[in-house]
């Protein structure tokens, strides 16, 4: 039997930032098998979002390693993310969306303190119409974000909190600590 390959100290210590982190309740993570073609050293995890028991958005994570560098990445290390959650389509249909969802990713990042450079994404909203034997309700609108940016610092904890503030946002969870008011209120609810 062959010994374990040992991996590069960066790229081992990226990992265990990205596992050591604990999300919120509503956020499940699990580790996935990562693509193996885009760099020598890959990992990625998957997130799904639920709310009062539903699941309301996606995302997948991936940590990209090569030891040589990427003159594009500007280090060694690149994140890549894919975010999808399902929105009102009043809301899917706002034009101000794209900067909005964009802003979700910077801000979350800003806000953890999660040092990055050379990002790049795209947010994407559609809205949907089912007909004929796929006719059921009347339209369904998406939000879909993806985005990489190199990690400054090794230590990639702030980027998996930050990435986790992200899927909050995007599936419309209120901060932590706030309590969201109920959409519906019972007749004669003052």
């Amino acid at each position: 039997m062959a010994p374990p390959i040992a991996l590069p100290e960066t790229f081992a210590r990226a990992v265990a930032g990205l596992r050591s982190a604990v999300s919120r309740a509503e956020i499940l993570l699990e580790e996935v098998g990562a693509p193996q073609r885009l760099a020598p050293y890959a990992f990625a995890l998957s997130a799904t979002v639920l709310r009062d028991g539903d699941e309301v958005a996606t995302g997948r994570l991936i940590l990209l390693h090569d030891p040589a560098g990427h003159e594009a990445w500007q280090g060694t290390l690149r994140l890549v993310t894919y975010v999808t959650a399902e929105l009102e389509v009043d809301l899917a249909a706002d034009p101000l969306l794209p900067g909005v969802g964009w802003t979700w990713l910077t801000d979350a990042l800003a806000a953890q303190d999660a040092r990055y450079r050379a990002i790049g994404g795209t947010v994407t909203q559609t809205v949907s119409t089912r007909f004929g034997e796929l006719a059921g309700p009347p339209a369904a609108g998406d939000v879909e974000l993806r985005a990489s940016w190199t990690p400054i610092d090794d230590d990639l904890t702030p980027h998996l909190h930050a990435w986790c503030t992200l899927l909050a946002s995007t599936a419309g969870l209120p901060p932590p600590g706030v309590t969201a008011l109920p959409e519906h209120r019972p007749a004669g609810a003052a």
